[in-house]
């Protein structure tokens, strides 16, 4: 008789079995991700005050102090995307009125702002066109000029293929009495990164890329000098789920008994545990080692095709993530669906700043190999046959 009040039906497409195709993932991300870290998530869910999650959380501090080669005791994975590490380093760092200077060569730093305006921060824009990185001199002049408070700035730009160079930007920020935040979720695994040798004071990435887990969970890491100022701070942080002082208490950062604050993703937690430990025992430099020679070939490949590399330097090409100029007379729509249709393989179009211009293919983690590289080639050569081309 119950059944009669109900005026909604069970859903007919949930009664059919999931069914998803298996595809080579070589976009910006998410990577495919292996057995070992689908297994990892695909254990059984323990609570997550058990001690034995705490022990994995744990064990993820390690691996992101390693992988970011840093001693920060606030070193922790944020309970959501990239992203919304991006957002908990803005939330933290900045209150009302504060000054901040962004760097904006891409939608990164676009987004960056945007998070900073809406929390009432003065907000300044150091802007490089698409393709073009900052230069120290860059960042002097705007630190003279804006006296900012927090300097953000993308190390892997996802949007347009640039490897932003970190070196000298911390102690540059320092000697203006500002903090240098670092957006590492194209990058990290993939490019040599030192945060406390290059006085980094917050960097976070995120866990879909080289990492190859699941979207979900994103390291992030204060320094001794950004955790001063988040004590300093007049008011709360106005996001209490990003709050840094309940997360780092919860993920054991001051020393203090742990209290629970939110149900953390725990799988997604297992997962990450897994990628962590993927890098640390492949190693660091091996794996900046095999991105980089990939990305080589890729571009070696990708012109001798008689493509043009969107980022003109080969210096500032990241790693991880190789921008391309749409062929003339090409829809880089058609190349994307044709890939996609034929291949089963995923290459993405431009982001932001980038829409309509580029293509863009990601070599990270364990696809990052020589046969993935042979095999986008392939594929983006039957695309150039098999595609129609304007008549314009």
């Amino acid at each position: 008789m119950a059944t009669s009040l109900l005026c909604v039906a069970p859903p007919e497409e949930l009664l059919r079995p999931l069914a998803m195709p298996e595809r080579l993932l070589l976009g910006p991300g998410p990577s495919n991700v292996p057995r070992r870290i689908q297994a990892a998530g695909g254990r059984q869910l323990l609570g997550h005050m058990h001690p034995e999650v705490l022990q994995v959380m744990d064990e993820i501090k390690a691996g992101i102090q390693y992988a970011f080669q840093t001693r920060n005791r606030l070193t922790l994975a944020i309970s959501g995307s990239g992203h919304c590490a991006m957002e908990a380093a803005l939330f933290n760092l900045l209150e009302q009125g504060d000054t901040v200077l962004v760097a904006i060569n891409g939608i990164w730093g676009q987004r960056a702002a945007d998070i900073a305006r809406r929390l009432g921060a003065n907000v300044h824009a150091l802007l490089k066109s698409p393709g073009k990185y900052f230069t120290p001199q860059d960042i002097e002049q705007g630190l003279v000029q804006h006296k900012p408070s927090v300097l953000f700035i993308t190390h892997g730009e996802s949007s347009t293929g640039v490897l932003q160079p970190l070196e000298g930007l911390g102690e540059l920020c320092h000697r203006h009495g500002c903090l240098l935040l670092v957006d590492a979720v194209a990058s990290l695994g993939g490019a040599p990164i030192f945060m406390d040798q290059q006085e980094i004071d917050v960097l976070y990435s995120g866990s879909q890329k080289v990492l190859n887990a699941p979207p979900g969970s994103a390291p992030i890491s204060f320094s001794e000098r950004a955790r001063e100022k988040l004590l300093r701070r007049k008011t709360k942080p106005p996001s209490f789920y990003l709050d840094m002082g309940w997360l780092g208490n919860y993920w054991g950062c001051d020393g203090e008994p742990r209290r629970y604050h939110h149900t953390a993703p725990i799988n997604s937690f297992f997962s990450l545990r897994e990628g962590l430990a993927m890098l640390a025992e492949l190693g660091l430099e091996s794996s900046w080692e095999r991105h980089r020679a990939n990305c080589t070939q890729l571009c070696q490949g990708l012109l001798d095709m008689g493509l043009e590399l969107f980022v003109e330097e080969e210096k500032a090409r990241l790693p991880t993530i190789t921008t391309v100029r749409v062929p003339e007379g090409y829809n880089w729509k058609d190349i994307t669906a044709f890939l996609m249709d034929k291949h089963g393989m995923e290459i993405s179009g431009g982001l932001g700043p980038t829409v309509g211009k580029v293509l863009r293919i990601g070599l990270m983690g364990c696809n990052s190999t020589s046969g993935n590289v042979d095999r986008v080639l392939r594929a983006l050569q039957d695309a150039l046959k098999g595609c129609q081309r304007s008549r314009l």
